[in-house]
């Protein structure tokens, strides 16, 4: 008898892929005779590295090895070898409705994502506007696997054991341990878009609030690219006990095991939110541009930990790269840096009292 086996294909961008994690975390372990391949870009194999062992990763490099209609042809082929009996379309771009075309010619069994655009549309339209909670993208994905007969309960805390990931495995320049009953703090003050950045002057007065507040406290910074790297040292010179850590980590892998052992983290509507929360990290999250409504929350996360504006525009944009309509991001520069810090107090009092 042919054994069954799922092919999931989601190719961006780092958040999506992480939000695939407690769908097919969920599936690998409620049909663990099912082989399931994930297939998605070289960056996102750390999330995949604690899987169940019937899950597979493989990567496609869509810029040079599989780029164009050649490379995708010729992706297309090492994939039949694969003798796949299903296939879960997670993205539905153009370059995974390309494979599925190919994979409905030759009669494969097929479903894709259905992304809501309509009612998207009314979400972030400025006449008329309908702000209600879409269907979020872990109810997408498993309304994909629905269909191609594989439903699934999401049944998930973290990529880790409950004791989190091994410290170990850190490079030997990040040489940290933490103590007892000192509290870790995660800032991941980025984003993709100017819309979904809290200004830096108002999250640099978050942090020295953070800091007077929880004197005892690390804080590790997140973020990567040039003007972001400067900005992270900048903050780690000037406060004791900050410490940039994407630049001592190096890596995704290493980036979820430290925040693994995180206390709290503080991040925009950004991939750093969706990697906190797949390792069962709270974050409390700043939104700008977007909403959480448009289905893009973290795995887990309340919207009690959520600090956003009350304003009439918002939100604008689904992932935040529209102009702003005001022209002065007024839906991030009105929210107060206390709020940031109440909210990260909260949870902190909440993991003293558990």
């Amino acid at each position: 008898m042919r054994t069954e086996h799922i092919l999931i294909i989601r190719f961006s961008a780092l958040g999506d892929v992480a939000m695939t994690v407690p769908v097919i975390d969920s599936l690998a372990r409620q049909y663990p005779d099912v082989r399931i391949t994930m297939l998605s870009r070289p960056f996102a194999r750390p999330f995949f590295e604690y899987m169940p062992q019937n899950v597979g990763f493989m990567e496609a490099d869509l810029k040079n090895e599989y780029y164009g209609v050649k490379g995708l042809n010729a992706l297309y082929r090492r994939l039949t070898a694969k003798n796949f009996t299903a296939i879960a379309d997670f993205h539905s771009v153009l370059r995974s409705d390309y494979l599925r075309m190919r994979f409905n010619i030759d009669r494969y069994k097929v479903s894709h994502i259905d992304k809501h655009r309509s009612e998207r549309k009314l979400l972030v339209s400025q006449s008329g506007k309908r702000l209600s909670p879409l269907p979020t993208s872990f109810d997408n994905y498993v309304d994909v696997l629905a269909r191609l007969g594989y439903p699934v309960k999401i049944d998930f805390r973290s990529i880790f054991p409950p004791e989190g990931g091994d410290m170990s495995r850190l490079p030997a320049s990040f040489n940290i341990a933490k103590a007892l009953g000192e509290e870790w703090i995660g800032i991941a003050p980025f984003a993709a878009h100017e819309g979904k950045i809290h200004p830096l002057g108002l999250m640099e007065k978050a942090v020295r609030q953070i800091i007077n507040r929880h004197p005892g406290c690390r804080l590790f910074l997140f973020g990567g690219g040039e003007k972001e790297t400067a900005a992270l040292n900048e903050w780690s010179a000037k406060f004791d006990r900050c410490v940039n850590a994407s630049a001592l980590l190096g890596g995704i892998g290493s980036e979820l095991i430290l925040m693994s052992h995180l206390d709290v983290m503080i991040s925009m509507d950004s991939a750093n939110m969706h990697m906190a929360s797949i390792v069962g990290t709270p974050v409390v999250s700043v939104w700008g541009a977007t909403h959480p409504y448009a289905g893009f929350m973290g795995w887990g996360q309340g919207m009690d930990n959520v600090v956003q504006a009350d304003m009439p525009c918002r939100p604008c944009s689904i992932f935040g790269n529209k102009p702003c309509l005001r022209g002065d991001f007024m839906c991030m520069k009105s929210i107060p840096p206390e709020e940031i810090v109440a909210r990260v107090d909260l949870v902190l009092c909440g993991k003293r009292a558990g």
